[in-house]
């Protein structure tokens, strides 16, 4: 009998050279069709964090939009979106950081988050980082509480974990 987290790494796509020559993509919609998968996947990532005292939960344009608000459902918390710049209709604060292959910005509502506020922060894949860690940059700005880092799948020998601050828990429910 297969363990859940068998399970949901057997239901992930490898893409090879997407979206430059030399990536492996994993993707994810494979995992997300599958209603089982989506309900252990729900489930998994609820458990870790449902005694966190999570007030929101953050999803970083575009996979981060699929379990994002799912796992801000089950918590009882809001979601915020951080989006691609002019994507948002009110006043936005903005990071901009470096990627394997360029450069890119992002934004979030200027009040989207505030002092009261326990965030979580979620994506579907964590390589180098570099996305999460300007996400955690931007949503430090609005001074919340506490920020947690979650991911679904880590890939782990890009160790992308070692880039953020000593005081974010960065957790992935795979790790590849």
């Amino acid at each position: 009998m297969k363990t859940n987290k068998e399970r949901l790494i057997k239901s992930i796509r490898n893409i090879p050279d997407f979206p430059i020559p030399g990536i492996q993509f994993k993707d994810v919609t494979t995992l997300l069709k599958d209603a089982a998968c989506m309900q252990i996947l729900s489930e998994m990532m609820y458990e870790k964090y449902k005694n966190k005292g999570i007030t929101k939960v953050v999803g970083i344009e575009s996979r981060g939009f699929i379990m994002g608000p799912v796992l801000a459902t089950r918590l009882n918390a809001g979601f915020i979106p951080i989006r691609k710049p002019g994507k948002l209709p009110a006043n936005v604060i903005e990071e901009c950081y470096t990627k394997e292959y360029g450069t890119d910005c992002i934004q979030i509502h200027k009040d989207a988050i505030d002092k009261n506020d326990i965030v979580l922060l979620h994506d579907d894949l964590l390589a180098t980082g570099g996305t999460m860690k300007a996400a955690c940059s931007l949503v430090k700005k609005l001074n919340p509480k506490k920020i947690y880092v979650n991911f679904i799948i880590e890939l782990e020998e890009l160790n992308g974990k070692s880039i953020f601050d000593k005081d974010i828990e960065v957790e992935s429910i795979l790790t590849l």
